[in-house]
């Protein structure tokens, strides 16, 4: 049941229908892992806290540098050089105390990541490299969780929306090879409201769907050009032999 003061903190949003008191406690008895606490995971996680999302399982094993301030919104520069995922639950149980936050200072991968994803309702990849991606992305599918993956690069961004039973294939179906590419943050820069754009955008996609709603970019590849401001929606297939969500599709 809410409380007396869940039907104020959350005042604006039970106005909505498509979240009302029913959304609420659904979002009150949910549970997330946000892999990757930088540049996406901050914006998508101060969103999912304050909407009151009832535990946030943040995992990274990476500490606070200087250069990550530029994009990285829930850190401040006194925190350098403290572990982010740490620094993260600090903050978002600042913001709301109600809600459950756990902080894994660790590189996710193995039993590990299959242990992390197993008993959440959903997962947010807002990791920073292919690997991570392609593993989470294997172990949703094997688990049957619903993925909300997203990137970014320069002024570039892309949002993937991938839910059971998969039948417009997964992350392996569009990049089939997990080689890094040329162009990342490292080389080629991004500009920190591109990857907040992003992030956000995962976070209502998360609520949306642990609301009880479908997303309409559900299979779909949401490509951003800042430059522009332009969007563009291209829609996944399964890709014939796909060892990952083969039986899925």
């Amino acid at each position: 049941m809410l409380s007396d003061n869940d039907f104020m903190r959350y005042s604006r949003q039970l106005l909505l229908e498509e979240v009302g008191p029913e959304g609420q406690q659904r979002l009150a008895q949910a549970r997330v892992l946000l892999v990757g606490m930088g540049g996406l995971g901050s914006p998508a996680a101060l969103y999912l806290a304050a909407a009151g999302v009832g535990m946030l399982r943040l995992a990274d094993d990476d500490r606070l540098h200087i250069s990550n301030l530029q994009r990285q919104i829930l850190y401040r520069t006194a925190d350098l050089d403290r572990a982010k995922a740490e620094l993260a639950r600090q903050q978002l149980t600042a913001l709301n105390p109600s809600i459950r936050v756990e902080a894994l200072a660790a590189r996710l991968e193995g039993d590990a990541l299959h242990h992390a994803v197993d008993d959440v309702d959903l997962v947010l990849d807002c990791s920073d490299n292919m690997a991570t991606r392609h593993a989470v992305n294997a172990v949703c599918i094997a688990a049957g969780k619903p993925l909300v993956s997203a990137s970014a690069v320069g002024f570039s961004g892309q949002l993937l929306v991938l839910t059971p039973p998969y039948r417009h294939g997964c992350y392996a179906c569009l990049y089939p090879d997990d080689a890094e590419p040329q162009r990342n943050c490292r080389t080629a820069g991004v500009l920190g409201p591109v990857v907040g754009v992003m992030g956000t955008l995962q976070a209502l996609e998360a609520i949306r769907l642990l609301c009880g709603h479908a997303s309409p970019l559900d299979g779909k590849l949401r490509l951003f050009d800042a430059r522009q401001q332009q969007w563009t929606t291209l829609q996944l297939s399964p890709a014939p032999g796909c060892t990952v969500c083969g039986g899925h599709a």
